[in-house]
């Protein structure tokens, strides 16, 4: 447990030191100086406030023999043993991880009639797949699958472990962390490991305004949760070297409160997380009509349309097609932002894409920063150029950029 305590409260300007706090949780209160509960543990006081006033403490700190917890584990996202791809995307990312701690590569399989699909997880480079297979595990429900994690913790002990960014992931990984007390860093952007095991989490926080870099030296495991597209899934391998372990449970263990009567399938459709090509509509959109150009230019290039933030919040498209923290996350092979700032909310959902063109008319925006490409200029004189010079031109990647470049 981790507090800020005042040690010298009665000081001559306490409205200095009010001031110092950007979250207001400091108060001034009956001659007295307090911390409230707005507080973020950011150290902002401690570090510019008068030497010794300020102090950061933590109780109850716990040591931990990291040297039990060996392992990066995966759980498998799936629905009836079809496995998400974000799962193979964090498979990627864990041998990654394991090669530099010399570390196991785990899979955790939850589910009925599962066998099969575990098989396919060998082929993608994993040391062993922990596979819980019985008919009430056959659909999610919170407290088996719990249940079946913490089952999976207990006796094998990874020292990390990572969950895709899905809406059972987002629901499954938090509570299993809450069983272990340990901590959970959701919509990870980064990932690293450090000698000693320590898990480098790195996110943006505060709106998008800065990178976070967190981490849990003192619990085990680590917990974090990462969206689908954020990393590259490892090759398929003919071999499959790796093997399968089938774990028990008491039955009792798997019993929910939940019933489920029904499973309605929703209709598939195809979204920008899928496509190819992309176009980004930005605030230099200056009315809905102008969309007409967008999608005049997607229509060349057989791309998908997607918008920023304030295009979704004047209506003016699905909130589906948003990229950015608040939004999807998007790997193109081609992605034309135009007319796109490019604060770190965007950015974090696209900067993976093959080749970034970014159109912009102030040389300064932040978008040029992570852009391949890059076009000075007003939107509404470059698009309808590109436009007549790609409808005039056989379309390949290669033709735009020299288009983009000239």
């Amino acid at each position: 447990m981790a507090k800020i305590i005042i040690n010298n409260y009665k000081i001559k300007n306490p409205e200095e030191l009010t001031s110092l706090c950007p979250f207001n949780a400091i108060e001034y209160k009956d001659g007295k100086l307090d911390i409230n509960a707005g507080c973020k543990m950011c150290k902002i006081c401690v570090k510019k406030g008068p030497e010794g006033v300020f102090e950061y403490i933590e109780s109850n700190k716990i040591e931990i023999n990291k040297d039990e917890w060996k392992g990066i584990v995966v759980y498998v996202d799936h629905v009836d043993g079809d496995i998400h791809p974000v799962t193979l995307e964090l498979i990627g990312k864990a041998k990654e991880m394991a090669d530099k701690i010399n570390h196991p590569v785990y899979c955790l399989f939850i589910g009925h009639n599962i066998k099969n699909s575990a098989k396919e997880l060998l082929h993608y480079g994993v040391d062993k797949v922990f596979v819980y297979d019985n008919k009430e595990l056959k659909h999610f429900r919170i407290e088996p699958y719990t249940a079946a994690f913490e089952d999976f913790i207990n006796k094998n002990k990874p020292s990390i472990a990572l969950v895709g960014g899905t809406t059972i992931g987002r629901s499954l990984a938090p509570r299993v962390a809450a069983r272990f007390k340990t901590g959970l860093t959701a919509d990870c952007t980064i990932l690293d490991v450090q000698g000693n095991t320590d898990l480098d989490q790195i996110r943006p926080a505060f709106g998008g305004n800065i990178m976070a870099h967190i981490y849990t030296p003192n619990h085990r495991p680590q917990f974090a949760t990462v969206r689908y597209k954020i990393f590259s899934a490892p090759e398929k391998s003919i071999d499959a070297d790796g093997e399968i372990v089938f774990c028990d449970m008491k039955e009792n263990k798997l019993k929910s409160s939940i019933t489920v009567l029904e499973i309605k399938n929703k209709e598939k459709v195809s979204g920008i997380e899928e496509a190819e090509v992309i176009i980004v509509a930005g605030r230099a959109i200056r009315k809905l009509e102008d969309m007409d150009m967008i999608y005049k230019l997607s229509d060349i290039l057989n791309a998908k349309v997607a918008v920023t933030r304030p295009l979704i919040e004047s209506g003016w498209a699905d909130a589906k097609t948003q990229i950015g923290l608040s939004g999807r996350t998007v790997k193109p092979k081609l992605i034309i932002t135009c007319g796109v700032s490019g604060a770190i909310q965007f950015v974090a959902g696209m900067n993976k894409s093959d080749c970034i063109i970014a159109i912009n008319k102030d040389e300064n925006a932040p978008i040029f920063n992570c852009a391949h490409y890059g076009i000075i200029g007003d939107i509404y004189e470059v698009i309808p150029g590109l436009i007549e010079k790609l409808s005039n031109d056989e379309v390949s990647l290669d033709n735009l950029v020299a288009v983009s470049k000239g």
